[in-house]
C-alpha cells in the first residue's frame, strides 16, 4: 500500500522580523502544494527520492547523518517503524508545485505532508498529531522554530500568530489572489536576523516606533481582510514593505521587482526573511492578468489562492 498526502505552501502577509520583538504576524498557506508518497519496503533502508536529489541510508543510522534536506523525513520514518515495531524498510518520493529556500515554507509543508503520508501507512492520526509529528521534525533542521509555517501547512487559511506562540486560525476566506515572484537570490534567514539585531541595537528608538507602527497596521490589515477591502490591504502591504526596508532587510532586486507591479497590482511587498526569496502582489480578478505580465517577462511567477484545506491524504 501507498500512503500519500499533500500540503500547501505558506506565506507571511504582514509581521516578518518584528514578531521577533513583540506583536503578530499573519500567515496563509497558498494553493501550491508539496506531495509526499511513501511505502513500506523489504529493505533495511529508508529510501528518499525528491527534485533536491536522492537518499539511501540505513533505517538503522542515526537521521543527524542524513543531509539537512532529508533529515525530517528520515525522522518521522524512523520514529514511526520504532513505535510500530516495524522490521520493513520505506521509500519516500517527493514532489513540489512551487520551488524551495524562497520563504514559502517548503520545509514545514515537507514535513507536515511527511507527517501525514508516513504516520498513515501504520494508522489514522488526527491532524493535531500529525502537527507534532511535523513540527518534532522540523526541529531536526531548525531547532528554534515557533511552529506557525507547520500550523498553516497542517490546517491550511489564514492565520493569526503571536510571539508568545498563541496561534488562531482566522475564519474568513477574502476574494484575493496573490501574484507570488521569486528574484531568484537565496538568501540566509538567519544572516538577515542578524541583520535586524544589529538594525535594533544601532537604532532602538527608531526601531521601537517601528514595532508600535507595525503592531497598529496588523490590527487594520485584520480588519481589512475581514471586510475583503483589497484597497487598504494593498496600502497596508506598501507600508509595510517601507517598514521592512528602513530594517534594511529589502534591497534593489526586490525593491524594482515591486515597483513593476506598481501600477498594476493594490499592493505589493516582499515575504519571508528577505534580501533575497520572493515577493509577493496582491490582486483580484480585475487586475490579475496586469500584474503577472509586469513580472513573468523577468521573474518566475505564478498566481495563487488561499489554501483552506490544509493537509490532505488518501492511499493509492
Amino acid at each position: 500500500m501507498k500512503s500519500v498526502a499533500s500540503a500547501p505552501a505558506k506565506i507571511i502577509l504582514f509581521g516578518e522580523h518584528f514578531i521577533v520583538y513583540g506583536g503578530k504576524a499573519i500567515l496563509c498557506a497558498i494553493d501550491k502544494r508539496i506531495t509526499v508518497e511513501s511505502e513500506m519496503t523489504k529493505t533495511n533502508n529508508i529510501e528518499i527520492e525528491s527534485g533536491l536529489g536522492k537518499l539511501v541510508i540505513p533505517k538503522s543510522d542515526s537521521y543527524k547523518n542524513a543531509d539537512s534536506v532529508f533529515r525530517p523525513l528520515v525522522y518521522i520514518a524512523q520514529k514511526m517503524l520504532e513505535k510500530f515495531h516495524s522490521k520493513a524498510g520505506m521509500r519516500i518520493r517527493v514532489s513540489s508545485e512551487f520551488p524551495s529556500g524562497v520563504g514559502l515554507g517548503s520545509s514545514s509543508a515537507c514535513c507536515v505532508a511527511a507527517a501525514g503520508s508516513i504516520s498513515s501507512l501504520f494508522e489514522n492520526h488526527t491532524k493535531e498529531e500529525i502537527l507534532k509529528i511535523a513540527i518534532d521534525a522540523e526541529r531536526t533542521i531548525f531547532e528554534n522554530t515557533s511552529g506557525a509555517d507547520c500550523t498553516a501547512c497542517t490546517y491550511g487559511g489564514i492565520l493569526e500568530y503571536s510571539k508568545d506562540g498563541q496561534i488562531k486560525k482566522l475564519e474568513i476566506v477574502p476574494k484575493l489572489e496573490l501574484v507570488v515572484a521569486n528574484s531568484g537570490i537565496i538568501h540566509s534567514t538567519s544572516k538577515v536576523v542578524s541583520m535586524v539585531k544589529h538594525f535594533k541595537d544601532g537604532k532602538p528608538e527608531i526601531f521601537s516606533s517601528l514595532c508600535i507602527l507595525e503592531v497598529n497596521l496588523i490590527e487594520d490589515a485584520l480588519d481589512a481582510l475581514q471586510k475583503n477591502d483589497l484597497v487598504k490591504l494593498g496600502k497596508l502591504m506598501i507600508q509595510n514593505q517601507e517598514f521592512l526596508e528602513k530594517i534594511g532587510v529589502s534591497n534593489d532586486i526586490l525593491n524594482s521587482m515591486i515597483s513593476l507591479v506598481k501600477d498594476a497590482s493594490y499592493g505589493a511587498k516582499l515575504t519571508g526573511a528577505g534580501d533575497g526569496g520572493c515577493i509577493i502582489a496582491l490582486a483580484d480578478k480585475s487586475n490579475l492578468k496586469k500584474t503577472l505580465n509586469a513580472l513573468a517577462k523577468k521573474y518566475e511567477c505564478f498566481s495563487a489562492k488561499i489554501d483552506t484545506n490544509g493537509l490532505e491524504q488518501s492511499s493509492a
